[in-house]
C-alpha cells in the first residue's frame, strides 16, 4: 500500500461550504458546475453537434450533471472511468397548490420526497430553495436561506403517551409547515413572495419546483472536532468527493488511460426513473456520443462499454452504538475508517469479487483503508443506482461509499476524515 494521505481538513471544510450552499438538487449541480469550470470544463448543450476534442467538458440536465474529460490521445474505443453520485435527499416539496392554513396559522402544502426521517423535521428552524420556471421560457434558482418555516411537534401534555408508545406521524395531517399567522390565505401569496424575494416581476413565475431544507449551517462536532454534523450528507458528500476527484484527475492530461467521468443524478431516493435519473438515458446517451465524437463506430462503442468499471458512491450505514444488534455481527463498518465496500448477493448492491479487486487496488494506491458492509439477514437492505447502472449500460459497477449515523435525518453525521479519504480513493479509480 502506498503510503496513507495526511488528513487535510480544508477538505472537510470544503464539503461543509458545499452543503450548505446547496439546498436542491438544482443548487448542487450548479455548484458542481462552477467547480468544474474553474477546473477547465467547459459546458456542452444536448442540442448542439460535439466535437471529439480533448478536454474536459459537461452536461447539466435539471437536477443532474454528467462530466467527462477526454485525454490527449483517446481512442474511440478508451474504456471509461465512471463516478456515480445522485444529488437529491429525502426531504418536504411544495405542493402545485402551496397556499393553506387553518385557525388562523398561514401554512405551505408539502409532499413527502423519498424517505425521509419525519421526526427530525419537528420543530426545526426551516427555509426555502429550487427552480422557478419563467413565463418567458428561463429558470431561476431561489433560496430564501432564513428561518422561514416551521412543522411544530404536538406538546405532550396533549400526547401523554408519546413517550412510553411513540411518536406516530400522520405524513398529511402533521407535516404541513407554517410559515406566518392571518385568516385570509389566498392562492398565489407564496409564490409572490419568491417572486419579490428573487426580485422578479409579479405574475413572472408559471412554475416551480420548490422543496424545504434546514437553515442550520453544517458544524464539527466533538471533543476533538472529529465528527461532521449536516444536512443532505446522502448524497452530496459522493457527489462533492466526485467532483474533486475529476478535477484532479483531469489535472493529470494525457497521462489518463481511461477517461474519467462524473455522473450524479437525480430522483435516486424515489427510484431513478425519470430523464435525469439514473434509470433514464443520460449517462448512456453521453458516453455514446463521447466514442461518437471520436470517431467511433458502434463496435468502438461495445468495446468501450466492456472496459468500463462505475464506482457508485453512496453513503452507508456505520455500526450504531445504541443499535449495535441491527447491523451484521462480523461487519460493523466505523466512522473514520475509511471507505466502505457494500455487498449483497441478491443484487440489491452490485459488487462482486471483481470489482472489489477493482476498489482495493485504488485504495491500495490511494493509501487508503477500507471497510465491508453487509446487512444483517434478518433486516431488509436497502438500495443504490450501482444496479440501475449495470443493468441498464451492461457495466461492471460496484458500491461503495462512506459510513454515517442519522441517514435520511434532516441533519446526518459522518467522521471529519472519511469525505477526504474518499476523494483519494475516487481519485486513484478515476486515473486508473
Amino acid at each position: 500500500m502506498s503510503e496513507p494521505p495526511r488528513f487535510d481538513r480544508g477538505h472537510t471544510d470544503d464539503l461543509m461550504s458545499f452543503l450548505a450552499a446547496s439546498p436542491t438538487p438544482y443548487h448542487a449541480v450548479a455548484n458542481t458546475a462552477e467547480r468544474l469550470e474553474k477546473a477547465g470544463f467547459r459546458q456542452v448543450a444536448e442540442t448542439d453537434a460535439w466535437d471529439g476534442t480533448a478536454g474536459g467538458k459537461y452536461v447539466l440536465r435539471g437536477g443532474a450533471i454528467v462530466a467527462w474529460y477526454v485525454p490527449e490521445g483517446a481512442e474511440a474505443h478508451t474504456p471509461f472511468r465512471i463516478v456515480g453520485a445522485h444529488t437529491d435527499s429525502p426531504n418536504l416539496r411544495v405542493k402545485p397548490r402551496p397556499d393553506s392554513g387553518a385557525h388562523g396559522w398561514r401554512q405551505v402544502a408539502v409532499e413527502i420526497y423519498g424517505g425521509p426521517l419525519l421526526n427530525s423535521w419537528l420543530d426545526r428552524d426551516l427555509g426555502l430553495a429550487g427552480r422557478l420556471s419563467l413565463r418567458d421560457g428561463t429558470t431561476r434558482l431561489v433560496d430564501v436561506d432564513r428561518p422561514l418555516l416551521r412543522v411544530p411537534q404536538l406538546a405532550i401534555h396533549l400526547d401523554r403517551a408519546v413517550n412510553s408508545d411513540g411518536l406516530k406521524l400522520d405524513k398529511q395531517r402533521h407535516m404541513q409547515p407554517v410559515w406566518g399567522l392571518g385568516e385570509d390565505v389566498r392562492d398565489g401569496d407564496l409564490v409572490a413572495f419568491l417572486e419579490e424575494t428573487a426580485g422578479l416581476p409579479e405574475g413572472s413565475v408559471t412554475g416551480w419546483d420548490l422543496m424545504v431544507h434546514p437553515v442550520e449551517p453544517p458544524a464539527y462536532l466533538g471533543r476533538d472536532r472529529e465528527l461532521v454534523a449536516g444536512p443532505r450528507m446522502d448524497n452530496l458528500l459522493s457527489v462533492h468527493a466526485g467532483t474533486a476527484a475529476l478535477a484532479a484527475a483531469a489535472a493529470r492530461g494525457s497521462d489518463l488511460s481511461y477517461i474519467p467521468v462524473l455522473a450524479a443524478f437525480d430522483h435516486e431516493e424515489n427510484g431513478s426513473q425519470s430523464d435525469t435519473g439514473a434509470d433514464g438515458p443520460l449517462l448512456g446517451s453521453v458516453l455514446e456520443r463521447s466514442v461518437h465524437a471520436r470517431g467511433g463506430s458502434l463496435e468502438d462503442r461495445a468495446r468501450a462499454l466492456a472496459g468500463t468499471v462505475c464506482l457508485s458512491s453512496d453513503t452507508g450505514h456505520a455500526v450504531h452504538p445504541n443499535y449495535a444488534e441491527r447491523h451484521d455481527p462480523t461487519h460493523h463498518p466505523r466512522v473514520d475508517g475509511g471507505p466502505i465496500l457494500k455487498v449483497n448477493v441478491n443484487n440489491r448492491y452490485a459488487t462482486d469479487g471483481s470489482g472489489r479487486a477493482v476498489f482495493a487496488a485504488a485504495c491500495e494506491k490511494a493509501g487508503v483503508p477500507f471497510q465491508t458492509f453487509v446487512s444483517n439477514n434478518a433486516m431488509p437492505c436497502g438500495t443504490t443506482i450501482g444496479p440501475i447502472t449495470a443493468a441498464r449500460h451492461g457495466i461492471k459497477t460496484v458500491d461503495i461509499g462512506v459510513a454515517i449515523l442519522s441517514m435520511h435525518s434532516v441533519r446526518e453525521l459522518c467522521g471529519a476524515k472519511d469525505p477526504f479519504l474518499l476523494a483519494n480513493a475516487l481519485t486513484a479509480f478515476l486515473e486508473g
